[in-house]
């Protein structure tokens, strides 16, 4: 079941976020570009095929409630690469441990500051299709208060160079933020933001 729930995230995220982001240095093409993401989303959502949501809460589903799309959020970052860094269990929600490795720093400013996140690849993802994906779990300011107490995740793809977009509109919640039946990782404590990311998904309000 833990394989299956694996491969399930992973094609969600892949729909989503897993491509290399352009940099958009026009406005208009920029909240183009998540507005068209953000509907993929609420369609993902709105499918009971797909859905992670309950059959109760998705009866009720109008869609996902999002911060105001922001520029602010779209980030060029410097990406340094850490080879040679050892392999790791990550914690999730349930007793699964799934195998990481740290690949790299991402390197940017944000509101004057310096900050960093460390940027992990998914070892139990063998096909040579999602070699190519980084995975960028976080938590910010706004954990537990206006974004998902657990959370937020960016799929990446490894860039041909060392600059990389980070596009924290694109952010996503772990599925626990909807079912619990899912097993989700917990990021990593040094992946703690101390400012806050308004931007992305915000929290999900069961009914």
């Amino acid at each position: 079941m833990h394989r299956s729930i694996l491969l399930f995230l992973v094609l969600f995220s892949s729909c989503f976020s897993a491509k290399e982001l352009p940099f958009y240095s026009d406005s208009p093409k920029h909240q183009k570009a998540i507005l068209k993401h953000q509907k993929e989303m609420n369609d993902w959502f709105s499918d009971p095929e797909r859905s992670p949501m309950t059959a109760e809460d998705r009866s009720h589903f109008e869609g996902l409630d999002f911060f105001p799309i922001s520029e602010k959020y779209q980030i060029q970052a410097k990406l340094v690469r850490t080879p040679g860094e050892p392999q790791f269990e990550m914690p999730t929600t349930t007793d699964r441990l799934p195998v990481y490795q740290k690949f790299g720093e991402l390197h940017f400013e944000l509101n004057g500051q310096a900050h960093k996140l460390n940027v992990y690849k998914s070892i139990g993802l063998t096909d040579r299709e999602y070699r190519k994906y980084l995975f960028l779990p976080f938590r910010d300011k706004t954990s537990g208060v206006e974004s998902y107490g657990g959370g937020r995740y960016l799929d990446l793809q490894i860039p041909k160079g060392d600059m990389i977009v980070i596009d924290f509109n694109r952010c996503y919640n772990p599925y626990c933020a909807y079912n619990d039946k899912y097993s989700c990782p917990i990021p990593p404590v040094e992946n703690t933001l101390d400012i806050e990311i308004l931007a992305g998904v915000k929290a999900f309000e069961n009914h």
